[in-house]
């Protein structure tokens, strides 16, 4: 049996990126149903037209990169993105404070989840 060992340059992340119409109805249900199919497909969402997915390997990756293919709407733009784990670690991220409500009370800011590495 060969083990192969996990580095950084074979750890995928996929980005899918969209601009999608939203003025009809139709339109609005086609953008809401594909950022319910990128959530079942175990995307999160990193900014509002911004999803990301971690993929232990190229394999993965290429599942769900035709999946996501495959549910793409008629109209609007989608972009998809892979790097390696090396170069996603690369990322730097900022984030205000929350904005203030009509009430005064800060919203709550949801926390990222933590990632669990098993070697």
């Amino acid at each position: 049996m060969t083990l192969v060992r996990l580095n950084a340059y074979h750890i995928m992340w996929l980005f899918v990126f969209f601009d999608l119409p939203v003025t009809t109805k139709k339109e609005r249900h086609d953008s809401a149903l594909f950022r319910k199919n990128l959530e079942k497909d175990g995307f999160s969402m990193m900014q509002f037209s911004v999803y990301v997915r971690h993929c232990g390997s190229y394999e993965s990756l290429d599942v769900h990169l035709n999946r996501v293919k495959s549910f793409v709407p008629k109209y609007g733009m989608v972009s998809i993105l892979s790097v390696t784990d090396k170069q996603y670690s690369n990322i730097h991220n900022f984030r205000g404070e929350p904005k203030n409500s009509k009430s005064g009370k800060k919203k709550k800011v949801i926390s990222e989840p933590i990632q669990l590495e098993l070697f």
